[in-house]
């Protein structure tokens, strides 16, 4: 039987490399392009002819091409790599996101010849992502959990009122963008927003701080001075961890709620205020007025209408929208082109326990941009502490660290007979981050033995 010519098979494999639908090129050793299918020369605009004979990154011109090429580090470490986010440059000087998938090219023989990359725009997709972002935000808030979900659609009816606001959550759960966004939707939108950490300021200075005082009020006040209250007139006004300010000053703010009146320290005409006031807090103001540590009256004049925001752990389906939310915020103000995570470092930030929540994944977020030399965020460039969360790095047994660590909570819980305190201190970990670690992990709160 006659053998097909050499020619003859070389048309027959670009016929073929032409009817897919994803980019495929192919590299020798030197890295120069020596095969470009239509679909390469579609995606960046580059015609086969001035493509072939040329290295790759002078037909991609991308920033990971100078610092850590992806087809290089395959040949060199003989690793292929899959679906990896870069951001290249067309010929009309377009930047289009696009996923690298990279091989080796081997002769008969199994010599390393080369490598080959293909590659997909994936631009609508991420147009796409963008819309979600659009349809699952509100203000700067991004979410698509029902619970937060609710609170979109009340937010709109809350903001137009002028009725006084208690936003309770978590540390880092988003309190004040959700004030923010009652300010920027209500009737004083036009008027200041005025922020105040009420846990920051000592007894001594919440009050000048509030109501502000006049010249001779004590030392050193040589002229009047106006307070927050003065400042968010015609405006709004944040009272953040209100459930930290002294009985004293809760005496004072309940008279402001009910009369709209105060007095600046060391005057005795009184001010009228317009301002709306949001409150914040993280504690359970209820039961504080139970222990008789804050005024009931006072509780019922700002629990008018009551927002209760989940923490982070209880909407970990919002992590991957909450990733791209924060990375294209970072790229705006860091004039970088980051195009997303890898799975392996997502796969991490799911299985985060995200004691700070969310303010702690931007933490997070901004620390892998300064270590990200690429276009994608890789595992290495998260905290260290968060790296042993990647779920596809196993045990000597073959477990999955999610394994080890249910296994190990619940051999703690055995010894100490079902009791949290003793477990957690048993574990080095906080009470609460071990009640977290049980939720995530489906162990029952009654768990005694392994």
């Amino acid at each position: 039987m006659d053998r097909e010519p050499d020619d003859s098979k070389e048309q027959h494999h670009d016929l073929i490399l032409d009817s897919l639908q994803e980019g495929v090129f192919t590299v020798d050793m030197d890295q120069r392009i020596t095969s470009f299918n239509r679909a390469a020369e579609v995606i960046t605009g580059v015609p086969r002819t001035q493509a072939i004979g040329r290295k790759c990154f002078e037909v991609f011109r991308a920033d990971v091409c100078e610092t850590g090429c992806i087809l290089r580090r395959t040949m060199e470490t003989q690793t292929p790599l899959s679906n990896m986010p870069v951001n290249i440059f067309r010929a009309d000087k377009k930047q289009i996101p696009i996923k690298v998938s990279t091989a080796l090219l081997r002769d008969g023989g199994g010599r390393v010849v080369g490598g080959v990359e293909t590659f997909r725009d994936v631009s609508e997709i991420k147009e796409l992502r963008k819309a979600m972002l659009r349809q699952y935000s509100f203000e700067d808030i991004v979410s698509k959990s029902p619970r937060m979900q609710k609170i979109f659609a009340l937010l709109p009816q809350v903001a137009q009122s002028s009725s006084t606001v208690l936003i309770e959550g978590a540390s880092g759960t988003g309190k004040e963008l959700v004030a923010r966004a009652i300010h920027h939707h209500s009737l004083h939108q036009e008027g200041p927003f005025v922020a105040v950490n009420c846990g920051a300021l000592p007894d001594t200075l919440i009050e000048s701080e509030l109501f502000g005082y006049s010249a001779g009020a004590f030392t050193d006040a040589r002229r009047d001075k106006p307070g927050r209250f003065a400042l968010a007139q015609n405006g709004t006004i944040f009272l953040d961890e209100i459930g930290d300010i002294s009985p004293s000053v809760q005496v004072r703010l309940l008279r402001v709620l009910h009369q709209k009146v105060y007095e600046p320290l060391g005057s005795v005409r009184s001010v009228k205020t317009n301002a709306r006031v949001i409150a914040a807090t993280h504690r359970r103001l209820d039961q504080m007025v139970k222990e008789e540590k804050f005024r009931e009256d006072l509780y019922f004049r700002i629990n008018v209408f009551k927002i209760s925001l989940p923490t982070l752990s209880e909407r970990q389906g919002d992590i991957p929208l909450l990733v791209d939310h924060f990375i294209e915020r970072f790229n705006r103000q860091k004039g970088r082109r980051v195009s997303g995570v890898s799975r392996k470092a997502m796969h991490a930030l799911i299985e985060h326990d995200w004691p700070g929540n969310v303010r702690e994944l931007e933490n997070v977020l901004e620390h892998a941009f300064i270590l990200c030399g690429e276009d994608f965020i890789r595992l290495e460039d998260l905290p260290v502490q968060m790296q042993a969360a990647a779920a596809s790095v196993t045990g000597p047994d073959g477990k999955t660290l999610r394994d080890i660590e249910k296994t190990a909570i619940l051999q703690a819980l055995s010894r100490q007979d079902g009791k949290k305190m003793p477990t957690a201190r048993e574990l080095g970990i906080d009470k609460n981050t071990l009640r977290r670690k049980m939720i995530r992990l489906g162990i029952p709160p009654t768990a005694r033995c392994s």
